[in-house]
């Protein structure tokens, strides 16, 4: 079913959504973001990943610093229409570390 990006409840979790980044070629999970109206609506306006930044409380995309980019190929909602899953061809790494996605840790 299409949905459109109005059709989005942001206000559940005060204006975010959670944003699972998935490689669209291995369906590995590479990490776990937000975003917020703005943020999704750049996502879809460039085909590259936005999120916003909780720590630093401002939008940025996905390797403007590093480099390494995620251009967005689809974006799935939830049946909720609360969380997203972007599915993308990345660049680089996805995490800051360095490793190819940020769930490299093991929880003992």
């Amino acid at each position: 079913m299409e949905k459109t990006i109005n059709d989005i409840d942001f206000q559940k979790e005060n204006g975010l959504i959670p944003v699972i980044v998935q490689d669209i070629n291995t369906n590995e999970v590479l990490t776990l973001a937000y975003a917020n109206k703005e943020s999704l609506e750049l996502t879809q306006k460039t085909g590259n990943s936005w999120f916003w930044s909780r720590s630093r409380n401002k939008l940025w995309m996905k390797g403007e610093e590093s480099g390494n980019t995620q251009k967005v190929k689809k974006i799935l909602l939830d049946c909720d229409s609360d969380a997203v899953i972007y599915l993308v061809e990345p660049s680089g790494p996805a995490c800051h570390t360095g490793q190819k996605n940020c769930f490299h840790n093991t929880l003992s």
